[in-house]
């Protein structure tokens, strides 16, 4: 009897260990399942605010008179829910994100920057091509500037061909899953490293301000003609033509740019006195640049001169020893820079070949971009939880 007792005692201690340990385990599972939700929690608020700051965005011009706020906001398919407040100091801003479960918070922080295309030297969707001794380098990098990168969005393999004596003195990106040794076919020198994005960036269509978009037409502009910020069915050029722009213009071109043989639009020189010449292109046509025809950008700052191609804009031709000091968006369009050529600046497009010895030097002051900028949105700088 004596010994049955013992067993039993000794049963029930062991029963009742394994009971606590149960309890305390599901208690432990409770808890650590609370914080895992509390932390989702606080990343859906994070990324709802930046949802909500890139729609404030698509409205110009910004106003962070009032920024997004959101409180007590339930997490879907949990009890958890969540808050946030979004603060600017100084033009830097910063998301505040609190999760909730039901015994456990978490806060993450993040501050942001404005993402903007012309991060990268080229971009394409498709295809990029460098012909024979064609170069991509850079100026007005800083030493702790990110690398300059070049790449596609695309996967499909040979979407990039480097042929001979063809230089990137940068990265080269392919889309995001992609397989390098598949989408880069190269015969010529990177200096930087090559791998997948991590996710494809954001190629927004672009939309022609309202104010702009319901003036009257002007016509075609031609060289005899005199004209303002407005709206144009077109402009033609013709030989050795020359335009020149000595204040801030804005242009929305229903049709096609035509540049005759050494035809020129100049922004800048001499006759800009005050220094504030800037020309802006919404291209819903083509454009097609002679020979030796171009843009002359004489202020010597890309930011002084945008070309936005509209979802019906599908090419963009620049001709032999024509160079570009500006940028260029145009996610539908073929962009065709021909023979010994020079972009100054950065092309974003659907496809690009940039031919024998020609050369985009990409102006990384095009990364400092602001809030009124087309295309740019937020994203995530640094993040920080507690």
């Amino acid at each position: 009897m004596g010994i049955v007792l013992l067993i039993c005692l000794i049963c029930a201690i062991v029963g009742t260990g394994l009971l606590a340990l149960a309890f305390h385990s599901r208690m432990l599972g409770i808890r650590a399942g609370d914080e895992i939700t509390a932390r989702l929690a606080a990343d859906a608020a994070v990324a709802n605010a930046i949802f909500q700051l890139n729609e404030k965005l698509k409205v110009k011009p910004w106003d962070d008179s009032s920024l997004p706020t959101a409180s007590t906001v339930s997490l879907l398919n949990s009890d958890a829910t969540f808050d946030y407040t979004v603060s600017n100091a100084g033009g830097v801003y910063t998301i505040t994100g609190t999760g909730r479960g039901v015994r456990t918070s978490r806060v993450v922080e993040s501050t942001l920057r404005l993402y903007s295309p012309f991060d990268y030297a080229v971009l394409t969707r498709s295809s990029l091509e460098l012909k024979s001794s064609a170069t991509v380098d850079w100026y007005n990098n800083q030493a702790d500037d990110w690398p300059l990168q070049i790449g596609t969005t695309s996967t499909a393999s040979g979407a990039i061909t480097l042929l001979s004596n063809t230089t990137v003195n940068g990265d080269i990106v392919v889309g995001a899953g992609g397989d390098p040794a598949s989408v880069i076919s190269s015969s010529g020198t990177i200096t930087g490293n090559i791998y997948p994005m991590i996710s494809n960036p954001e190629l927004p269509t672009i939309t022609v301000p309202d104010w702009l978009a319901a003036m009257s037409s002007g016509g075609v502009i031609k060289k005899e003609s005199s004209f303002v910020t407005g709206k144009f069915s077109g402009m033609t050029l013709g030989t050795n033509d020359t335009i020149t722009i000595t204040e801030p213009i804005v242009l929305y071109i229903t049709g096609d740019i035509t540049l005759g043989n050494s035809a020129i639009i100049e922004i800048g020189g001499a006759t800009d006195t005050d220094n504030n010449a800037s020309l802006i292109i919404y291209l819903a046509g083509n454009l097609e640049g002679k020979y030796s025809s171009g843009f002359n950008n004489l202020t010597m700052d890309a930011k002084r001169l945008y070309i936005y191609g509209l979802d019906s804009c599908t090419s963009i031709a620049l001709k032999n020893s024509a160079d570009f000091r500006g940028a260029i968006y145009a996610p539908n369009a073929a962009v065709d820079l021909d023979n010994s050529g020079n972009i100054y600046g950065s092309v974003v497009s659907d496809s690009f070949v940039l031919r024998n010895s020609a050369v985009v030097y990409y102006d990384a002051n095009l990364r400092d971009r602001t809030v009124n900028d087309e295309a740019v949105r937020f994203v995530i700088h640094r993040w920080s939880e507690r």
